[in-house]
């Protein structure tokens, strides 16, 4: 998982990195659930909405569309419904319930979350390489899994005292007990997922989370508190990628002097992140003449971010550890 504020290089680094496995033979899927539709931009291809899309060989992308995954969503809850009371239509208090909070923001974040638990559940790939939304949304993400382990927990409880409570009436009037409980079976389905998922996400023998910043006051800042934060959620934080860095080799040459100024600026900046976050800075990864789009840029990306694969990931005993030690390093300015 690559996290951190908008537009400091998640998508390019998620791209770069799902390239890099998939050359290596890896079947890897990248994916995101950004309604901005980056991975669209950074791949040159219509991905948003299409599922999961084939970019070259091992690698696939998928950008989620909360839209339609609503209208799924409600489907999916209107037949559960039907199967479950044994009902030949929706009686119209429900359909327009439903439809009601398809309007409220949370049924987009469930909706999405939901569709985040079929990826991470369903399996089909060696590695997953998740771009997160900017750290606000991403955190609310994280947290909806113990949100709501602890809201199906309570829910499952009160079902379970129900069924009991229909047993022990059916025996005191002699009927037979009830079919299965359906909706406790459904409870019970849900909280499964949520848990395999979630499972996964803070497994930090599977999944390794990376913070991107740049070298700004304001990003520091943030960075401190969400990993703060992200901590709180168990989420394995494996290090901090430091983007955008200027090359100070520059100041060899004759350059402008805003650039002059911007790279002093940086040196500051780099010297607050190290103090801050110490030998947990994987790499600097130098600022790019041009924007990272299209296979042949990403592949750049992909070389520049692993050419010291070798000597970083030597030793590595898991692909989890692998992916870990070798996602952040860089070259003869890294760390």
């Amino acid at each position: 998982m690559y996290g951190g504020k908008g537009g400091l290089g998640k998508t390019t680094f998620s791209a770069a990195t799902a390239f890099h496995l998939a050359q290596k033979g890896y079947k890897v899927l990248v994916f995101s659930v950004d309604p901005q539709a980056s991975l669209s931009d950074i791949f040159e291809r219509n991905i948003f909405g299409q599922g999961e899309v084939k970019i070259m060989d091992n690698l696939y992308a998928c950008e989620i569309d909360a839209d339609r995954r609503i209208k799924a969503y409600q489907e999916e809850v209107k037949k559960k419904i039907l199967d479950m009371y044994g009902l030949e239509t929706i009686p119209d208090e429900i359909e327009n319930y439903i439809q009601a909070a398809s309007a409220e923001p949370a049924m987009e974040e469930s909706a999405i979350f939901d569709e985040v638990v079929n990826i991470v559940v369903k399996g089909g790939y060696d590695y997953y390489i998740y771009d997160l939304v900017p750290l606000g949304h991403a955190l609310y993400y994280l947290s909806m899994a113990s949100v709501y382990d602890a809201w199906i927990d309570k829910i499952t409880k009160l079902r379970e005292q129900m069924k009991e409570y229909d047993q022990v009436v059916a025996a005191v009037r002699r009927q037979k007990t009830t079919d299965e409980d359906k909706i406790l079976g459904e409870l019970l389905y849900i909280k499964d997922r949520i848990n395999k998922s979630s499972g996964v996400l803070t497994d930090s023998e599977k999944t390794a989370f990376f913070f991107v910043l740049t070298p700004e006051e304001m990003i520091i800042l943030d960075t401190v508190k969400a990993a703060e934060l992200f901590s709180k959620f168990a989420v394995p934080i494996r290090g901090y990628i430091v983007n955008r860095v200027v090359p100070p080799e520059l100041l060899q040459q004759n350059i402008p002097e805003y650039l002059r100024n911007r790279i002093a600026m940086q040196k500051d900046y780099l010297a607050k992140i190290d103090v801050q976050f110490g030998g947990r800075v994987l790499s600097r990864v130098p600022e790019f003449e041009s924007d990272i789009r299209g296979l042949r840029m990403i592949e750049r990306m992909a070389e520049r971010m692993f050419e010291d694969e070798a000597a970083a990931g030597a030793g590595a005993a898991t692909g989890a550890a692998t992916g870990a030690q070798t996602a952040g390093a860089t070259g003869g300015d890294g760390q």
